[in-house]
C-alpha cells in the first residue's frame, strides 16, 4: 500500500518471486514465536462461551417462576429441597477473518525497529489463530484458508500462507457471509480516504472490524539527515533529500494526521483502531486486540498502551 509514508523506507526489490521465498522461510519462525507468545497470554483469554440454546451442557442453576418446566432436571432437584434447570451453551455461528497485509512496504525494518513490519504482523495473525482457536472460535483467513474450527488452526493457516500468491492491497471478502468479526493487520500508508473506500462497505454488510496498524519507528520520528535517498517499494520511485531533516517536521505531520483520521473514520464505524510499532511488545497489541473481540471496553491505541 503505497503512500507518503512509505518514503522513509528503502527496501528490498520487488521480485515476486524473491519476496515469495522470503515469506516462505519466514512464516516457521513466526508460528514459534507466535505460540510462545499465545501461551504468554492465554491465561486471560477467554471465549464467548456463555449460556444459551446448544447440546453442551453449562450449569445447574436454581428454578424460577414462569421458566417451562420441560427444562427442569428432575434427577439434581431430587437430591435436594430445591429444583433445578439444566442450563446449555450457546453455540453461534460465528466465525473470525485474520488478514495479514503482505505488500512490500511491509518488508521494511529499520535499525530501530526489532523485527520487519510483515513478521510482526504474521506473527500477531497466526498468534491470534492460535489462542482463538483453543477458545473453540472458527478461523479463516479471506481468500487464503477456509474457516475452521481446530484446535491446530494456527498451524494450517501457516501452511496456507506459505504457498499463497502474493497479493497487495486488502482483502477480497465477498466470501464472507454473516455475522462476523475481521482482524486486519498492516501499515495501512494509503491515504484514510482510500483505505475506508474499501473498509466502509464491510461494514455496512455488518462485519464487526478490528485494523491493527504495523508501524516501524523510523516511519514515526524520521531520523534522517543529510543528503538521503528514499525508495518507494511500492512502484519503485526515488527521492533524493539533500538535508532530509529539513523534511521532519512536515512529514511527522502528515504522517500522525494519517493515522488520526484512520482511526476517527473507523470509530465512526463502530469499528477498533490499535497502532502497535514494531519496538514494542508483539503481546501488547494482541491484548488489546483480545480485549476488543471479547467485548471489554479497551484504552489501547498507540504500541497497544492505555
Amino acid at each position: 500500500m503505497a503512500s507518503i509514508g512509505q518514503i522513509v523506507s528503502p527496501t528490498p526489490g520487488n521480485d515476486a518471486l524473491s519476496r515469495a521465498r522470503s515469506r516462505a522461510a519466514l512464516v516457521p519462525d513466526c508460528l514459534v514465536e507466535a505460540k510462545r507468545i499465545a501461551n504468554t497470554v492465554i491465561a486471560g483469554w477467554h471465549g464467548r462461551r456463555k449460556r444459551g440454546i446448544g447440546e453442551n451442557f453449562w450449569q445447574f442453576r436454581p428454578y424460577t417462576e414462569g421458566e417451562s418446566l420441560s427444562r427442569i432436571d428432575w434427577r439434581r432437584s431430587a437430591r435436594d429441597d430445591h429444583t433445578y434447570i439444566r442450563d446449555h451453551e450457546w453455540e453461534a455461528a460465528h466465525t473470525i477473518w485474520l488478514w495479514a497485509d503482505m505488500s512490500p512496504s511491509m518488508m521494511y525494518k529499520s535499525t530501530y525497529g526489532h523485527v520487519s513490519k510483515e513478521g510482526r504482523a504474521l506473527v500477531l495473525m497466526l498468534a491470534l489463530a492460535e489462542i482463538l482457536a483453543r477458545s473453540g472460535e472458527r478461523i479463516g483467513c479471506p481468500g487464503i484458508m477456509e474457516p475452521v474450527s481446530a484446535r491446530n488452526a494456527a498451524e494450517r493457516l501457516a501452511a496456507a500462507l506459505m504457498h499463497t500468491p502474493l497479493e497487495g492491497g486488502l482483502p477480497q471478502t465477498t466470501m464472507i457471509r454473516g455475522w462476523s468479526d475481521i482482524v486486519l493487520i498492516g501499515d495501512f500508508l494509503d491515504e484514510a480516504d482510500s483505505v475506508m473506500g474499501r473498509i466502509g462497505p464491510l461494514a455496512r454488510r455488518g462485519l464487526r472490524g478490528h485494523v491493527v496498524e504495523v508501524a516501524d519507528p523510523a516511519e514515526e520520528v524520521f531520523p534522517y539527515s543529510g543528503r538521503t535517498e528514499f525508495t518507494d517499494p511500492e512502484n519503485g520511485a526515488k527521492l533524493v533529500a539533500g538535508r532530509a531533516e529539513n523534511l521532519r517536521e512536515d512529514y511527522q505531520r502528515a504522517y500522525l494526521a494519517r493515522r488520526e483520521n484512520l482511526g476517527q473514520s473507523l470509530r465512526h464505524l463502530g469499528w477498533t483502531f490499535v497502532s502497535h510499532r514494531t519496538d514494542r511488545l508483539a503481546s501488547e497489541a494482541l491484548v488489546a486486540v483480545h480485549m476488543y473481540l471479547s467485548g471489554m471496553p479497551a484504552k489501547a491505541t498507540l504500541g497497544g498502551q492505555p
